[in-house]
């Protein structure tokens, strides 16, 4: 991870931008980035079609990959608090020099008649509905899936979540194939074409595309979504697996060569162009368009051996949380894989999903590679020192006394495992219970913690600037606290804000039937997605490149 600071002129006040100003600006063909500033869990509950979630505590942390071009269009989105205007004076600092705020918030969006939309990665899940609703993506029902497993019917079930999703749970039988690999990797799970393939999700959206997918590339087999995912299956009260790991085998001979012939095809129809080495060069030359380059293999893969500079966006993620990688509307969006497969199948995808121009860069073997994670980077808006506190010391203030500990990072991870005397408080609450503390003990040291310390360290910055001295990040963060081998806590008791930080999923209710009518509630949300996009001023999908079931 490599750190940045970079400080440009933060003392010109932001210009405002209009409702309709905006809304001509997403369709004007130049590049935008939409950012709304609230957290996470805020921004869930109301927020424009085409913002991203860049939460104000976040920004050093994550801009530079959500909009990586520092002249890029940047618009900045709140609830009209005023938070957009401190949040666009920060990425001044940071060196964005293009930054409006929209006038009055979402209510200046609500008031000119555009919608807002709930929920999270909306871009994404509406694409899986309309898919359904125009071309008729056939589906199974959970209790006929579960009658045709029961009889020994010829079916596959193949899960296009992540890999780390199937290991926390997953349907009996079921196969590991992440959306990127379903058209690379079925040949080896489906070989007879007069087996039933089910695609599956947790939801409806990956299972949709999932079968789309496979149905786009031509396989001969019939093809189904299971209708509203493992949520359905769990409400018809059947179980699932935890703990099991069952990836496809890697394709070779004839069965890749077919994979790469169905590929190309989707791509073709969804006109994605191919970019070499000398375009692509030139491509990155052009400082006025903004550039995303993602390899789309799988972790291990991209791990062993990847294109310097090359993020990692595993392709079916890409596809359904594209909002989460790619921020500026209107940028190119360029993929690579080493097989000729995956990188043309999640192109085809992101061509008709809209708003961004997309490439694909086939790779043979490089001459130049890196390894390891993705590499990082977190800019400074501040020139504050960090004072780091390290485990074994925060332990012996903890034993001590005077000592408060604040957990600011996500409260369905803090209910999940924390620092054991950490209380938990959402960042836009940081300031004021900080200044609470002091007024009752003015001597308390507050030691703040994130995930691997980074949040944290950009909090305690924040906080200093402020005026409010005495904070230190924890180094290394609850990472390094549970390396150590020191003690832990869990449960909500020690959450002292609601659900501002982080939008809550349904599988994180435990009550059987509090989850179910999360369940139900999560699914009419998505149901209702394309009745909803008629009051949307900006929607981009096409789906030329697709093929109506058969």
């Amino acid at each position: 991870m490599a750190t940045n600071t970079t400080h440009g002129d933060a003392s010109a006040a932001p210009q405002d931008i209009t409702a309709q100003a905006l809304a001509a600006a997403l369709g004007d063909g130049g590049g935008l980035a939409l950012l709304d500033v609230r957290d996470h869990g805020v921004y869930a509950r109301g927020h424009l079609f085409l913002a991203s979630s860049a939460p104000y505590w976040r920004l050093e942390l994550d801009i530079d990959r959500l909009v990586p071009r520092r002249s890029a269009r940047v618009v900045l989105v709140d609830g009209g608090e005023g938070l957009a205007t401190d949040a666009a004076r920060k990425l001044q600092r940071l060196g964005y020099d293009n930054v409006s705020v929209l006038h009055d918030g979402i209510h200046g969006w609500e008031q000119a008649g555009f919608p807002l939309f709930t929920g999270t990665n909306v871009p994404g899940k509406a694409f899986g509905e309309v898919l359904e609703h125009e071309l008729g993506t056939p589906h199974i029902d959970a209790d006929e899936l579960k009658r045709k497993l029961d009889a020994g019917d010829r079916i596959v079930v193949v899960d296009s979540r992540t890999p780390e999703e199937f290991a926390d749970f997953s349907l009996p039988g079921a196969h590991s194939l992440p959306g990127a690999e379903l058209v690379y990797r079925i040949g080896e799970v489906a070989p007879d074409p007069n087996t039933l393939i089910v695609v599956n999700c947790a939801g409806r959206t990956r299972s949709i595309v999932g079968a789309q997918t496979l149905i786009n590339a031509g396989v001969p087999n019939r093809v189904v979504s299971l209708k509203d995912g493992t949520m359905a299956w769990l409400m018809n009260g059947d179980t699932l697996r935890h703990g099991h790991v069952a990836p496809a085998p890697e394709p070779s001979g004839d069965s890749l060569a077919t994979a790469r012939q169905r590929a190309h095809a989707m791509a073709q129809r969804a006109g994605v162009n191919a970019l070499d080495a000398g375009e692509l060069a030139e491509l990155f030359a052009d400082t006025t368009q903004t550039v995303y380059r993602f390899d789309v293999r799988d972790r291990e893969e991209y791990q062993a051996g990847h294109l310097p500079g090359w993020r990692w966006a595993p392709g079916g993620q890409l596809v359904q949380a594209t909002d989460e990688y790619a921020a500026t509307r209107g940028a190119h969006l360029v993929l690579a894989d080493w097989d000729g497969v995956r990188a043309l199948t999640t192109a085809a995808w992101l061509a008709q999903l809209g708003g961004f121009t997309v490439h694909v860069h086939p790779v043979a073997q490089a001459p130049v590679l890196e390894t390891g994670a993705e590499r990082v980077t977190v800019l400074n808006a501040y020139d504050h020192a960090t004072r780091w506190v390290a485990p074994t010391q925060l332990q012996h203030w903890l034993e001590q006394g005077g000592v408060a500990v604040l957990n600011i990072d996500n409260s369905v991870a803090h209910a999940q495992r924390h620092v054991r005397g950490a209380q938990f408080v959402a960042p836009s609450a940081l300031i004021a219970h900080v200044q609470r503390q002091r007024a009752l003990d003015p001597a308390v040291h507050v030691v703040l913690v994130s995930e691997d310390g980074q949040l944290a360290r950009s909090a305690a910055h924040e906080l200093i600037e402020r005026g409010l001295d005495g904070v230190s990040p924890l180094l290394g963060g609850t990472q390094a606290w549970i390396r150590a081998g020191l003690p832990t806590d869990a449960g909500r008791a020690s959450i002292l804000t609601q659900d501002d930080d982080t939008w809550y999923g349904p599988y994180v209710f435990l009550d059987l039937e509090e989850r179910n009518r999360k369940f139900n509630t999560y699914l009419d949300w998505e149901l209702g997605l394309v009745a909803q996009l008629a009051g949307e001023p900006r929607v981009d999908i096409n789906l030329n490149g697709s093929i109506a079931a058969r």
